[in-house]
């Protein structure tokens, strides 16, 4: 599964929005949205209008995913109906709190994938842990590809001030426990969206403390965000010299039998080197040229 540096929420009952998701924005996934995003009444022909645009011929690589509505919701059943079908990469599932949920939803997957002739296991899953609970028992399964914070109910459920400010200190360890949940489960951790679309410095700040968290994505709602993402993202030039100067220096240090060496003031041994490969490959898969 390629990774998502960004994945923006598009409400989906609203074509205008839904048709210049679809048609060729930068994002590396869309979430088309059927849950928070979408009134009640609204519900119904948000859903179908989802559904024809999945029909729709691709236009770039751009990943399709669906946010449908939670567990309990009188809603999700005909969600999956309606959006498991071709043309849909996976589906983005809220408020998941316990491994009995994903394996229901799973149930339910797994029977419309072999109503329309998909084959078993398609539909792939970014799971929104979005409580505490959820956090404390962040499940996996076969079909998962994300794990993503969701920051806003996440604060609900704690009780935090409406508008948040700074670097939001009181969410870093929920944040960093994500992210521990995700490497364990062996998927991506996707970071929460960042609230105030006209204030680009607090994105960027954001973005580097989600990286420095261990994250490597990030969700958004607004397409001014998608540069700025993909390039936080996305191993800088300095990042790339510096990782192939490791990998050159430790292969050429192996060479002579030596297991470790110190390079630039630092020791560098295997999982440093493994680290540094996995930038350079990250770099590859983006097609960025080498440094």
């Amino acid at each position: 599964m390629e990774l998502l540096r960004s994945a923006m929420f598009v409400p989906g009952h609203r074509a205008r929005f839904v048709d210049k998701a679809l048609g060729g924005l930068a994002a590396d996934a869309i979430m088309l949205d059927l849950e928070d995003g979408v009134p009640p009444p609204e519900k119904a022909g948000g859903r179908q209008l989802v559904a024809e645009a999945l029909g729709r011929a691709r236009v770039g690589q751009t990943a399709r995913y669906v946010r449908v509505n939670g567990l309990g919701s009188p809603w999700l059943a005909d969600d999956l109906a309606a959006v498991v079908r071709v043309g849909l990469d996976g589906l983005v599932l809220p408020k998941i709190d316990t491994a009995a949920q994903l394996a229901q939803v799973d149930t339910w997957v797994a029977g419309h994938e072999g109503a329309q002739g998909l084959p078993r296991g398609q539909v792939r899953y970014i799971v929104a842990l979005e409580s505490p609970r959820g956090l404390l028992n962040a499940a996996g399964s076969a079909r998962v590809a994300a794990l993503m914070f969701g920051a806003e109910d996440y604060g609900r459920e704690l009780g935090l001030p409406v508008r948040r400010t700074g670097a939001a200190g009181e969410l870093v360890y929920a944040r960093s426990a994500l992210v521990v949940a995700a490497a364990a489960a062996g998927v991506q951790a996707l970071d929460g969206a960042w609230p105030d679309i006209q204030d680009a410095a607090g994105l960027e700040r954001d973005c580097q403390l989600a990286r420095e968290l261990g994250y490597t994505g990030k969700s958004l709602i607004h397409p001014g965000q998608i540069g700025a993402i993909n390039a936080a993202f996305s191993p800088g030039a300095d990042e790339l010299e510096y990782a192939e100067r490791v990998v050159a220096a430790f292969e050429e240090a192996q060479a002579k039998g030596e297991g470790s060496i110190a390079f630039g003031g630092q020791l560098i041994d295997l999982p440093i080197v493994e680290r540094a490969r996995r930038t350079l490959a990250l770099a590859a898969s983006l097609g960025e040229p080498p440094a």
